[in-house]
């Protein structure tokens, strides 16, 4: 079971990687929080431990970006002791909520009783939209030309998690400020260009009409959303 740990106290997170690793767990660690969000969306974490008082984003931020697609347990560790932090936190997605200084057979208890919720774990799914296959495991996407040969598409890393979002939400919609915030960050949530930017270059590798897209449909004022069948 893979853990994200999300703190920029050193020595916590020192201290947390050698005792879970120790539990058999596997570990990622974020010194910040954009790059806690940046590892939810390269390693899929089974569960995350995320600290509040973050720099470059504050953890209800980062809360609120990983909900934005993810339902893995978060279990907040914070020296905030007061109860309006705790409520935020828990109002903001997260699961449980650990004060600093703590025990760590405390921790583990906790951990335990949250990854008992976890429903069975599913390999990434290979999700098929036009002519398009796309591989969530292997990162890799094919479209089927109009002679019948398969070619590897080729994304950029941003191209690649706004796909991802989409991807794994198919039909719903993903709003602006959750794709801005999770991709990029809150002090960009009303950098809108950046997002049509990046679905007009998504709609040129992957839709055969990019000028009447069929699939990575735009709800405007709103955000996108990706049919997979139209």
């Amino acid at each position: 079971m893979k853990l994200l740990i999300a703190d920029d106290d050193p020595q916590i997170v020192r201290a947390l990687r050698i005792t879970l690793t120790a539990k058999g767990y596997e570990i990622v660690t974020a010194a910040d929080g954009a790059r806690a969000i940046a590892a939810a969306i390269d390693d899929h974490p089974d569960l995350f431990l995320l600290d509040l008082g973050m720099p470059r984003l504050d953890g209800i931020d980062v809360i609120h970006a990983i909900r934005g697609w993810s339902a893995a347990p978060i279990l907040v560790i914070s020296g905030r002791t007061g109860a309006a932090d705790k409520v935020e936190a828990l109002d903001a997605g997260a699961d449980d909520y650990v004060t600093k200084p703590f025990s760590i057979e405390e921790l583990l208890a906790r951990i335990r009783a949250l990854t008992r919720r976890l429903p069975a774990h599913d390999a990434d799914p290979v999700v098929a939209f036009g002519d398009v296959s796309v591989d969530l495991a292997a990162h890799s996407i094919t479209r089927t030309a109009e002679t019948g040969e398969a070619c590897q598409v080729r994304l950029t890393p941003t191209e690649w998690q706004m796909l991802e979002l989409l991807l794994r939400n198919p039909g719903r919609l993903v709003t602006r400020q959750t794709l801005l915030e999770t991709i990029w960050g809150t002090t960009h949530v009303s950098d809108t260009g950046y997002l049509r930017l990046y679905m007009s270059q998504l709609r040129k590798k992957l839709e055969r009409d990019p000028r009447n897209p069929a699939h990575l449909l735009t709800d405007p004022g709103m955000g996108y959303r990706l049919v997979l069948e139209p």
